[in-house]
């Protein structure tokens, strides 16, 4: 064989592995993955929705399309590709709803965690795995089976890990409920350098106005030394306090309950400067324009938030700057 034609069976070499690298919500966005829009099945029954927005929508007849969903999902993927993101997604499955990737793993500081996912997601593990099989040796942790918590409730903030939970005794009643007792014990021995902050927040299986899901639904930091807040959203007044001696009153938005319902907080930064809001939110997009002097990309998402999450549920950061 000539040397020329033995190049035609080369191996191709091994795709790069990634170093997780994410202290925070602000940084410089680099590697994410997106979640899929596709074969998301049909509409799911009362019984089988697994949060408020989504019995809501089902409810009244007003479950997305999955071509409705391609759509917005393909907006924010135009974004990150403007901003050289590199953008990883999760084997399809047939059937399945893939749309919100935040859940199934969260980084934080250099360790990818893989979540205990409430069984009616659980299938949603096994896609992930081309992507577990990038991360290099020693960097992927799964939590142990007794910890119970999303990358939805854990929000990082450089020294300061806020998580989402709720610690009522009705706790396994709620459908809602996905960041128990443990997992704060867990975060706090997993990271002594850092401040755990649970904050508590309301939950209702059926009733979107009564219940938030995750802490991104009713919080999150933007910019340098700012961030969205639904005070409403929080079961103790005193967790609403500590947001506004830890930022500071004046640099808190507070999302309304209408707002909110429509999951204002839950945006998703691509710089300290810029992040990919929905349309809809005037206010808030202004706010951040004008009061903040931030970049706004504005992508349509409200079809999806009929599904119980919105951009930061469908997007899980790997590696920011």
């Amino acid at each position: 064989m000539k040397a020329s034609q033995s190049n035609k069976y080369t191996i191709p070499p091994p795709m790069e592995r990634i170093i997780p690298h994410v202290t925070n919500e602000t940084a410089r966005l680099r590697t994410v993955v997106l979640g899929l829009p596709d074969s998301l099945g049909s509409v799911p029954s009362l019984s089988e929705t697994y949060d408020a927005k989504s019995y809501e929508a089902v409810s009244l007849g007003v479950y997305p399309t999955e071509e409705d969903v391609r759509q917005e999902m393909n907006s924010v993927l135009e974004v990150l590709h403007r901003y050289d993101v590199e953008v990883l997604r999760p084997s399809p499955l047939q059937d399945y709803n893939q749309v919100f990737a935040r859940d199934v793993a969260f980084a934080i500081d250099d360790t990818l965690f893989v979540s205990n996912l409430i069984p009616d997601r659980e299938l949603e593990t096994g896609a992930f795995s081309p992507i577990f099989d990038r991360i290099a040796s020693g960097h992927l942790e799964h939590l142990p089976e007794q910890v119970h918590t999303e990358g939805g409730d854990v929000l990082l903030y450089d020294d300061i890990l806020f998580v989402g939970a709720y610690f009522g005794e009705d706790y396994s009643s709620f459908k809602t409920a996905r960041t128990n007792r443990y997992a704060i014990d867990f975060f706090r021995e997993r990271f002594p350098h850092k401040r755990i902050v649970p904050i508590e927040l309301k939950k209702h299986d059926r009733d979107p106005l009564k219940s938030v899901l995750h802490l991104d639904c009713a919080f999150q930091p933007v910019g340098k030394g700012r961030a969205l807040i639904y005070r409403e959203g929080f079961l103790h007044g005193s967790d609403v306090h500590l947001m506004e001696e830890i930022f500071g009153r004046d640099n808190l938005f507070a999302v309304t309950p209408e707002e909110a319902y429509h999951m204002n907080t839950n945006v998703v930064s691509l710089s300290p400067d810029a992040l990919i809001s929905d349309r809809h939110f005037v206010r808030l997009n202004n706010h951040l324009r004008q009061a903040w002097g931030m970049t706004v990309e504005e992508v349509p998402y409200q079809e999806i938030s009929k599904m119980g999450g919105l951009l930061r549920c469908s997007t899980m950061p790997l590696v920011r700057e």
